[in-house]
Protein backbone atom coordinates (compact mmCIF):
# COMPACT_ATOMS: atom_id res chain seq x y z
CA UNK A 1 0.00 0.00 0.00
CA UNK A 2 1.50 3.18 -1.32
CA UNK A 3 2.05 5.56 1.38
CA UNK A 4 1.51 9.53 2.10
CA UNK A 5 3.94 11.64 3.93
CA UNK A 6 4.42 15.47 4.75
CA UNK A 7 7.88 17.27 3.43
CA UNK A 8 8.55 17.84 6.80
CA UNK A 9 8.96 13.96 6.94
CA UNK A 10 10.61 13.27 3.75
CA UNK A 11 13.38 15.88 4.76
CA UNK A 12 13.61 14.83 8.36
CA UNK A 13 14.50 11.24 6.65
CA UNK A 14 16.63 12.23 3.81
CA UNK A 15 18.92 14.84 6.36
CA UNK A 16 19.76 11.50 8.43
CA UNK A 17 20.65 9.26 5.88
CA UNK A 18 22.85 11.82 3.85
CA UNK A 19 24.38 12.00 7.92
CA UNK A 20 24.68 8.36 8.03
CA UNK A 21 26.11 7.90 4.65
CA UNK A 22 28.70 10.90 5.13
CA UNK A 23 29.92 9.09 8.24
CA UNK A 24 30.57 5.79 6.69
CA UNK A 25 32.47 7.46 3.89
CA UNK A 26 34.74 9.30 6.20
CA UNK A 27 35.56 6.33 8.27
CA UNK A 28 36.07 4.06 5.15
CA UNK A 29 38.54 6.19 3.69
CA UNK A 30 40.35 7.78 6.76
CA UNK A 31 41.78 12.01 5.38
CA UNK A 32 38.96 11.74 3.08
CA UNK A 33 36.42 14.45 2.42
CA UNK A 34 32.61 14.57 1.63
CA UNK A 35 31.18 17.31 -0.10
CA UNK A 36 27.33 17.94 -0.09
CA UNK A 37 25.87 19.00 -3.79
CA UNK A 38 22.14 18.17 -3.02
CA UNK A 39 21.23 21.94 -3.34
CA UNK A 40 23.72 22.47 -6.26
CA UNK A 41 22.22 22.29 -9.91
CA UNK A 42 25.22 21.35 -11.39
CA UNK A 43 24.85 17.59 -9.67
CA UNK A 44 21.12 17.64 -9.16
CA UNK A 45 20.65 16.36 -12.48
CA UNK A 46 22.74 13.99 -12.47
CA UNK A 47 21.23 12.49 -9.59
CA UNK A 48 24.42 12.52 -7.31
CA UNK A 49 24.15 13.59 -3.63
CA UNK A 50 27.49 13.97 -2.18
CA UNK A 51 30.90 14.25 -3.41
CA UNK A 52 33.49 11.82 -1.55
CA UNK A 53 37.12 13.14 -2.33
CA UNK A 54 39.68 10.87 -1.52
CA UNK A 55 43.12 10.84 -0.40
CA UNK A 56 44.60 9.58 -4.06
CA UNK A 57 42.28 12.81 -5.37
CA UNK A 58 40.21 10.44 -6.70
CA UNK A 59 36.37 11.86 -6.45
CA UNK A 60 33.66 9.40 -6.47
CA UNK A 61 29.72 10.19 -6.77
CA UNK A 62 27.65 9.05 -4.38
CA UNK A 63 23.93 9.13 -4.41
CA UNK A 64 21.71 8.78 -1.19
CA UNK A 65 18.54 7.19 -0.08
CA UNK A 66 16.53 7.07 2.95
CA UNK A 67 13.57 4.54 3.89
CA UNK A 68 11.98 4.85 6.93
CA UNK A 69 9.88 1.67 6.73
CA UNK A 70 10.32 -0.55 9.82
CA UNK A 71 10.08 -3.95 8.53
CA UNK A 72 10.57 -3.68 4.37
CA UNK A 73 13.69 -5.86 3.94
CA UNK A 74 13.61 -4.79 0.39
CA UNK A 75 14.77 -1.41 -1.82
CA UNK A 76 12.42 1.13 -3.48
CA UNK A 77 14.45 1.60 -6.84
CA UNK A 78 13.13 4.94 -7.69
CA UNK A 79 11.87 4.84 -11.74
CA UNK A 80 9.72 7.98 -12.05
CA UNK A 81 10.39 10.72 -9.64
CA UNK A 82 7.13 12.53 -11.18
CA UNK A 83 4.61 10.74 -12.70
CA UNK A 84 2.61 13.96 -13.12
CA UNK A 85 5.35 15.19 -14.95
CA UNK A 86 6.73 12.02 -16.72
CA UNK A 87 10.23 12.77 -14.92
CA UNK A 88 12.41 9.82 -14.89
CA UNK A 89 13.66 8.30 -11.46
CA UNK A 90 17.27 8.91 -10.06
CA UNK A 91 17.74 4.59 -10.23
CA UNK A 92 17.73 5.32 -14.22
CA UNK A 93 19.93 8.39 -14.86
CA UNK A 94 21.84 8.66 -11.55
CA UNK A 95 25.18 9.47 -12.48
CA UNK A 96 26.72 8.22 -9.04
CA UNK A 97 28.94 5.63 -8.13
CA UNK A 98 27.21 4.16 -5.25
CA UNK A 99 24.07 4.40 -4.07
CA UNK A 100 24.00 4.15 -0.53
CA UNK A 101 20.83 2.97 0.92
CA UNK A 102 19.77 3.71 4.02
CA UNK A 103 17.13 1.44 6.48
CA UNK A 104 16.58 4.13 9.10
CA UNK A 105 14.25 1.89 11.24
CA UNK A 106 16.09 -0.99 11.14
CA UNK A 107 19.35 0.77 11.47
CA UNK A 108 21.42 -0.80 8.10
CA UNK A 109 23.37 1.21 5.53
CA UNK A 110 23.40 -1.00 2.22
CA UNK A 111 26.61 0.30 0.17
CA UNK A 112 25.43 -0.63 -4.11
CA UNK A 113 27.56 -0.23 -6.97
CA UNK A 114 24.89 2.18 -8.93
CA UNK A 115 26.05 1.12 -12.60
CA UNK A 116 26.37 -2.83 -11.74
CA UNK A 117 22.93 -2.60 -9.86
CA UNK A 118 21.18 -0.91 -12.77
CA UNK A 119 22.86 -3.45 -15.57
CA UNK A 120 21.34 -6.29 -13.26
CA UNK A 121 18.48 -4.77 -12.72
CA UNK A 122 17.07 -3.55 -16.12
CA UNK A 123 16.73 -6.92 -18.05
CA UNK A 124 14.76 -8.23 -14.77
CA UNK A 125 12.61 -5.23 -14.40
CA UNK A 126 9.60 -6.90 -14.77
CA UNK A 127 10.07 -9.65 -12.31
CA UNK A 128 9.43 -7.05 -9.90
CA UNK A 129 5.73 -5.34 -8.52
CA UNK A 130 5.59 -1.17 -8.87
CA UNK A 131 4.62 0.70 -5.73
CA UNK A 132 3.19 4.10 -5.75
CA UNK A 133 4.36 6.63 -3.46
CA UNK A 134 2.89 10.32 -2.58
CA UNK A 135 4.48 13.62 -1.45
CA UNK A 136 2.35 16.56 -0.60
CA UNK A 137 4.03 19.70 -0.86
CA UNK A 138 1.55 22.37 0.37
CA UNK A 139 -1.30 22.61 -2.13
CA UNK A 140 0.94 20.28 -4.50
CA UNK A 141 0.95 16.66 -4.14
CA UNK A 142 3.01 14.71 -6.31
CA UNK A 143 3.39 10.52 -7.26
CA UNK A 144 6.78 8.40 -7.34
CA UNK A 145 6.97 5.23 -8.99
CA UNK A 146 9.44 2.78 -7.96
CA UNK A 147 10.42 -1.03 -8.25
CA UNK A 148 10.37 -2.98 -5.15
CA UNK A 149 12.97 -5.28 -4.73
CA UNK A 150 14.56 -7.90 -2.25
CA UNK A 151 17.49 -7.25 -0.66
CA UNK A 152 18.38 -10.71 -1.22
CA UNK A 153 18.02 -11.34 -4.74
CA UNK A 154 20.07 -7.72 -5.08
CA UNK A 155 22.94 -9.28 -3.04
CA UNK A 156 23.12 -12.42 -5.05
CA UNK A 157 22.98 -11.15 -8.53
CA UNK A 158 25.61 -7.65 -7.57
CA UNK A 159 28.82 -8.36 -6.27
CA UNK A 160 30.42 -5.59 -4.21
CA UNK A 161 27.23 -4.63 -1.90
CA UNK A 162 27.20 -4.05 1.70
CA UNK A 163 25.30 -4.23 4.40
CA UNK A 164 26.73 -1.93 7.53
CA UNK A 165 24.79 -2.34 10.91
CA UNK A 166 24.50 1.00 12.58
CA UNK A 167 25.29 0.94 15.90
CA UNK A 168 23.47 2.77 18.39
CA UNK A 169 25.27 5.45 20.70
CA UNK A 170 24.50 5.34 24.63
CA UNK A 171 22.12 8.58 23.82
CA UNK A 172 21.02 7.00 20.59
CA UNK A 173 16.92 7.87 20.08
CA UNK A 174 15.46 5.75 17.25
CA UNK A 175 17.38 6.29 14.58
CA UNK A 176 19.24 9.83 14.46
CA UNK A 177 21.90 9.29 16.36
CA UNK A 178 23.44 6.03 15.14
CA UNK A 179 26.89 5.83 13.42
CA UNK A 180 28.06 3.07 11.07
CA UNK A 181 29.51 0.40 12.56
CA UNK A 182 32.41 0.06 10.36
CA UNK A 183 34.18 -3.26 11.60
CA UNK A 184 30.30 -4.92 11.50
CA UNK A 185 30.33 -4.30 7.74
CA UNK A 186 28.87 -7.57 5.85
CA UNK A 187 27.38 -8.65 2.56
CA UNK A 188 23.32 -8.56 2.80
CA UNK A 189 21.82 -11.98 4.29
CA UNK A 190 20.38 -14.25 1.63
CA UNK A 191 17.82 -15.87 3.81
CA UNK A 192 14.20 -15.11 2.45
CA UNK A 193 13.01 -11.90 3.57
CA UNK A 194 10.00 -10.23 4.49
CA UNK A 195 9.28 -6.65 2.61
CA UNK A 196 6.90 -3.87 2.69
CA UNK A 197 5.31 -0.97 0.64
CA UNK A 198 7.60 1.72 -0.64
CA UNK A 199 8.38 4.60 1.62
CA UNK A 200 11.51 5.31 0.30
CA UNK A 201 12.95 8.71 0.19
CA UNK A 202 16.06 11.06 -0.61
Amino acid sequence: MARSFSMRGVQGAADRAVQHARAWLLQTEPGSRVHDVQADPRFQHRGVDLLWELPSGEVRGIEVKGDRNATRRRYFFELVSNLEKDTPGCFLYSGADLLVYVFLSQGELHVLPMRAAREWFLPRAKEYSLKHAFTQTGAIRYTTVGAVVPVRDVAEGVPGVLRVPLKRTASAGKDAEEAPALEAAVPPPTAKEEGGGPDALG
